[in-house]
């Protein structure tokens, strides 16, 4: 990780600066919601007949998931024709992430979009998806996670999600965070200068219509997607009231209390952090046939996470749990989480690879639902397994986080 922008800008300039060609643009920040978010403001433009390209991060089977236009991953050929501009503009001395953003870039700009939506990769002032003159930024909120990057308090992370905020652009504050955050954001996105300022409130919850997501968190998503919307100005016309709840009814996003059908059913959520972890429990608890003892998780996280905390928000909802891990360097072993777990929870067992851990769920009496949980990456490899969904010929992830010096 190369913190900071003059770098993105130079190899965007010798691209031809195609993040100036992206349309209309959200860049949508902050520590939950922020993919959701992305993809109800993607289908209000596809309701709307808006052409409309989406960025976002990580992925769950493929890389190509993150370059998205209508609805429709890159294929592999443009991928690789983007990739190699790239290249040979300088890219490969560049990090991942940002080669990725680039080769995002590069791609929209020669799909004649209307709007375009981008996701921050992480925190937001020195991201490389900051290099957009977003006409709305939103941030959804702020909690505590990667705080070795971020800082370890509300406060400090507020200052790096807010660095989206744009003197004379619109700014939008969500509340899928914590409380205390909001008047730091509010007070970042007024000293930016920016041109409309939207905070959302509980009063605003109450103007959702029905969701394809499920879950009380999502509805405080869809208000600032609906927030960011209004926020458009002139283009705000082409997006109606009815437009918005076709396309808010008809949101999907994978691996977000996805509910898989069978039986037992399997629900894939990736709540990689305390307050995805909190989400998740409150929407199971709301499921109509929900019972704790007939409910199994099956979990894996990453070894830098607040692994207690995020325990203590779900293990007291379930009866069971299955510790595993997910196939990379920076999944937390099966036996350390399932010591973790057993200190808060009478019925643990762990499995080396995700089909044990689901066969492990499937064989204990009366399970009803099996959650699995706690890493993107996990519900990943349930998609492959359990969907089919297609996957890359071999794993391509963003690497472990290093601050390079």
């Amino acid at each position: 990780m190369v913190l900071g922008l003059a770098r993105m800008h130079e190899l965007l300039q010798r691209l031809g600066a195609p993040h100036e060609h992206l349309g209309t643009i959200f860049h949508v920040g902050g520590t939950n919601g922020k993919g959701s978010t992305c993809a109800m403001l993607s289908a209000i433009a596809r309701a709307a007949g808006v052409r409309c390209a989406r960025y976002t991060s990580p992925h769950l089977t493929s890389l190509r998931e993150r370059i998205v236009v209508d609805d429709v991953a890159i294929s592999e050929t443009e991928f690789v024709e983007h990739a190699q501009r790239v290249a040979a503009a300088g890219g490969d001395a560049f990090t991942f992430f940002e080669q990725v953003t680039a080769i995002a870039f590069s791609y929209f700009a020669t799909c004649n979009v209307e709007v375009s939506v981008v996701e921050v990769g992480l925190g937001g002032r020195l991201d490389a998806t900051n290099v957009v003159a977003a006409d709305v930024a939103i941030v959804t909120g702020v909690d505590i996670d990667h705080e070795a990057v971020l800082g370890a308090t509300a406060q400090q992370i507020a200052f790096e999600k807010a660095g989206i905020f744009k003197t004379g652009r619109a700014a939008v504050v969500g509340i899928s965070g914590l409380t205390a955050a909001v008047p730091h954001l509010a007070a970042h996105a007024r000293a930016a200068g920016v041109a409309s300022l939207r905070i959302v409130d509980e009063a605003a919850l109450a103007t959702v219509p029905p969701l394809g997501l499920t879950g009380a968190h999502q509805r405080r998503n869809a208000a600032a997607a609906m927030a960011a919307i209004t926020a458009l100005g002139s283009l705000a016309n082409r997006f109606t009231p009815a437009l918005i709840n076709v396309g808010l009814a008809a949101v999907q996003h994978p691996g977000r209390f996805e509910q898989l059908p069978g039986s037992p059913t399997v629900i894939l959520d990736g709540a990689h952090n305390v307050a995805g972890a909190h989400a998740l429990a409150a929407s199971m608890v709301a499921l109509p046939d929900y019972e704790r003892n007939t409910t199994a998780l099956v979990i894996a996280v990453s070894a830098d996470k607040q692994v207690p905390e995020l325990l203590t928000a779900l293990l007291p909802f379930v009866g069971m749990v299955v510790a595993t891990r997910y196939q990379q360097d920076r999944a937390k072993p099966p036996a350390e989480l399932a010591a973790l777990c057993a200190s808060q929870h009478p019925n643990v067992a762990q499995a080396t690879t995700l089909a044990e851990a689901l066969a492990m769920a499937r064989a204990a009496p009366a399970v009803t639902h099996i959650i699995v949980a706690g890493s993107l990456f996990l519900v990943g490899e349930a998609r492959s397994l359990l969907c089919g969904a297609v996957s890359d010929p071999w794993l391509v992830t963003d690497p472990v986080p290093r601050i390079a010096t």
